[in-house]
């Protein structure tokens, strides 16, 4: 079992609480430790982390790290790279660990390793041109349907990816409107896509439609039932349901309950990366994972990437009441990270009871959303930096780009450090008038004034490779982990998804029936509206 512990019964929560009653919010004068910089960075490999611009003194950084021991972090560390059943309202170990632990010398191992020769034959023989269509055409589109970690995972490692693309392109349907369905199909040919069902159960609502209009499409363009063996793969668990779909079961790819469906992409989940990028760079992307795993376990904390992330998170949630975080990075190979993340760190912290099953009393996971630069600076910076929320921020940038338009980067790369800089510093009265010189207008100046101390971190990595790629999901994914663990939640289920599913299912038979069943008066009213409209 998962340490048990109440944080706002530790001595260090009520520090926490007294030193943030006297925070000034003055980022600025941190800075006058002329080693800040050197203090508060830490590098892996090629990977900066540079926590500097946080409102975060050496005294709160100090009882923080008090706060992780208070809570047993270092136990909950063990158990579950150990494999301890830590998901314990599903009975369930939590080991995506072990998919990128390519040497682990044990049964799971074993599983792991056996998977990854079948993902690496299935797609180097797909790239190749060597797998045919029924009309013995090559290859050359493969739609991967799933939703929720069954698509945003692999779609973000993706498009990610995209310089390393070659004879494949990908497309990824999620949305059970037919709409991104259609849209996606459009222009493809049935004689030469193949179709990726991901999902564990092969019951999922949603894939599973849009799995029966896709094998339609595919019977009424040419295709045949015999044929849809060689379009048609499944990653899941269940077997039987695949095989009454029509999926040989040798093009059947397996992941175990111990893998969570938001940290899955490094599973046979993950089969559209290898399947476009390449095995090679899939592999690549499990050892970059694999580097911070390491990192994360044994690294001290006072120098651990993730869980210095994810204290510095709950110094802002949880004692200065900032209950927001903006993902902004400055990279578009990069552009489906903030959803990706909007899942893994909000379905697994989103939650108010805690391990005894008791509502908490304090704040639990933030929210987080971004977009990537320069494109949010031309929509919501203007909030972050003169709003009146406070929005930590964390920048995302490679010193290298993935192409030649030097030009191109360099403006880039310098609104990257320019806007961390701009929020830490912002701009004086003083300044604004020197700035408006003899032309001085006093009614203006207000305006153009910049409180600066918001706070940022950077992430700086030399260049966006697989294995680059890798340490910064498995950074993330620690850090959600280590806050979850000292904010005493569950954070590897997902009982919130539910609900919302088990209440649509009645619905969907009154749809159907043109009957309004036993609701509130608002659902009663929108669907006799729905009902008169559709007439």
């Amino acid at each position: 079992m998962l340490p048990n512990i109440n944080p706002t019964t530790t001595k260090s929560w009520d520090t926490l609480l007294e030193l943030a009653k006297k925070d000034t919010g003055d980022i600025k004068s941190l800075f006058q430790d002329t080693e800040r910089f050197e203090k508060f960075s830490f590098k892996i490999d090629d990977l900066l982390f540079d926590f500097s611009k946080n409102n975060l003194s050496e005294e709160v950084f100090k009882n923080l790290i008090t706060l992780t021991r208070e809570c047993n972090l270092a136990e909950a560390v063990v158990l579950q790279f150990k494999g301890t059943k830590i998901n314990e309202t599903e009975d369930r170990a939590v080991l995506h660990t072990a998919l990128r632990d390519l040497n682990r010398a044990d049964e799971n191992g074993n599983k792991v390793r056996a998977e990854l020769e079948k993902i690496r034959t299935f797609s180097e023989k797909l790239l190749s041109g060597k797998w045919k269509g029924y009309s013995e055409k090559s290859i050359t589109n493969i739609v991967n349907i799933g939703i929720g970690g069954s698509d945003l995972g692999p779609k973000m490692v993706t498009y990610a990816l995209r310089d390393h693309w070659s004879t494949i392109t990908p497309h990824f349907v999620s949305n059970v409107d037919a709409a991104q369905l259609l849209e996606e199909l459009n222009g493809l040919n049935p004689e030469t896509t193949l179709f990726i069902i991901a999902s564990k159960t092969f019951t999922t609502q949603e894939t599973m439609t849009n799995a029966e209009s896709a094998k339609r499409w595919f019977l009424e363009n040419g295709g045949n039932e015999q044929a849809i063996a060689k379009h048609f793969v499944a990653v899941s668990t269940n077997l039987e349901v695949v095989k009454s779909f029509g999926i040989d079961e040798k093009n059947m790819f397996v992941f175990w309950d111990w893998v969570g469906g938001r940290y899955s992409l490094w599973s046979a989940i993950g089969l559209s990366i290898a399947c476009t990028a390449g095995y090679h760079c899939f592999e690549d992307l499990l050892k970059g994972a694999y580097k911070m795993d390491i990192h994360f376990r044994d690294a001290s904390f006072e120098e651990n990437i993730p869980i210095i992330a994810a204290l510095i998170g709950i110094w802002y949630n949880n004692f200065l009441e900032y209950d927001s975080m903006a993902i902004l990075p400055y990279d578009h190979r990069l552009r489906y990270l903030p959803s990706y993340l909007q899942q893994a760190d909000m379905e697994s912290n989103g939650k108010y009871v805690d391990r005894n099953g008791k509502n908490i009393n304090y704040q639990s996971g933030p929210i987080v959303w971004g977009e990537p630069g320069t494109n949010g600076q031309h929509a919501f910076y203007q909030l972050i930096h003169q709003g009146t929320k406070i929005i930590p921020t964390e920048f995302i940038a490679f010193a290298k780009s993935g192409h030649h338009h030097t030009d191109h980067h360099e403006k880039l790369l310098a609104n990257f450090f320019a806007q961390s800089k701009a929020l830490l510093h912002g701009k004086t009265e003083k300044q604004v008038q020197s700035e408006m010189g003899e032309n001085i207008r006093e009614k203006l100046v207000p305006y153009k004034l910049f409180g600066g101390n918001r706070p940022s971190t950077s992430i700086l990595i030399k260049e966006l490779t697989p294995y680059n790629l890798g340490k910064l999901i498995a950074y993330y994914e620690h850090k959600i982990f280590t806050q979850g663990v000292i904010w005493n939640i569950f954070s590897y289920d997902q009982w919130g998804v539910e609900l919302g599913k088990q209440l649509a299912k009645p619905i969907l038979s009154e749809i159907k029936n043109t009957r309004n069943g036993d609701h509130d008066p608002s659902t009663h009213g929108l669907l006799n509206t729905y009902f008169d409209m559709r007439k």
